[in-house]
């Protein structure tokens, strides 16, 4: 039992590094999160499909409903994982704070985002994440994000250092593009994409990847949705 048990957290660590943000994360599916955090008095969810690698392949499903609370922003998230024939249901809490530059129009920004998740099929020791999201707009289409924490593995327990950098490019009110160059898990991963906004408030997201040193090839799919709950 303790072997299978082995097998199943580092089946799952890899697949973690494999696809983006399972279990905190709040930059729609790209695994460097910016510094914003939603408007007082707003929600939003977020969804994203993803698969990863040839077969047997790497798919993972993500849903994270958050709303602004006071000074910071509560959310849930909860994803399902398949890899190699192992599933995984994992929850847990996030918390996000903008402690500085919280004005829509700042030239730079800080926050800091933390978040826990448990294996809601298999129990065991919880695993987490802290960040520190950086964000730099040196003019009104273009933002580079940062970011630079740590991740603490479902299971184990073991701590890794995660970060990257990212830039956004907005080329009109509708469409934005997306390049980043991110650490997790002891692996590099390469990301470019896009966000198309279908409304103001409603946004479909779409990029490739590349992971670790054989370049394991992923694409995911995401939506976006915000919402007042006043």
């Amino acid at each position: 039992m303790k072997n299978n048990n082995t097998r199943t957290a580092r089946l799952l660590l890899a697949a973690v590094a494999a696809l983006p943000g399972l279990g905190a994360q709040a930059a729609g599916h790209f695994d460097v999160d910016d510094a914003g955090t939603l408007d007082p008095g707003q929600c939003q969810y977020e969804a994203w499909w993803g698969r990863s690698g040839a077969e047997p392949v790497t798919t993972g499903f993500h849903v994270g409903p958050a709303c602004r609370v006071g000074p910071v922003e509560l959310g849930l998230n909860f994803d399902r994982l398949s890899a190699q024939g192992v599933h995984s249901v994992t929850g847990g809490p996030q918390l996000k704070w903008t402690f500085a530059g919280a004005a829509a129009d700042a030239p730079f920004s800080a926050a800091v985002s933390m978040g826990a998740v448990a294996d809601l099929r298999r129990g065991g020791r919880w695993g987490g994440q802290l960040v520190v999201p950086l964000t730099w707009r040196p003019t009104g289409s273009l933002q580079i994000h940062a970011n630079l924490g740590a991740d603490w593995a479902l299971g184990t327990g073991a701590r890794t250092p995660r970060g990257g950098l990212a830039v956004e490019w907005a080329l009109n009110d509708a469409v934005s593009l997306i390049a980043e160059r991110h650490r997790a898990g002891g692996l590099w991963t390469s990301r470019v994409g896009g966000r198309f906004s279908l409304t103001p408030l409603i946004s479909v997201d779409i990029s490739t990847s590349r992971t670790g040193p054989q370049g394991v090839r992923g694409v995911v799919i995401g939506l976006n949705h915000e919402f007042s709950w006043k």
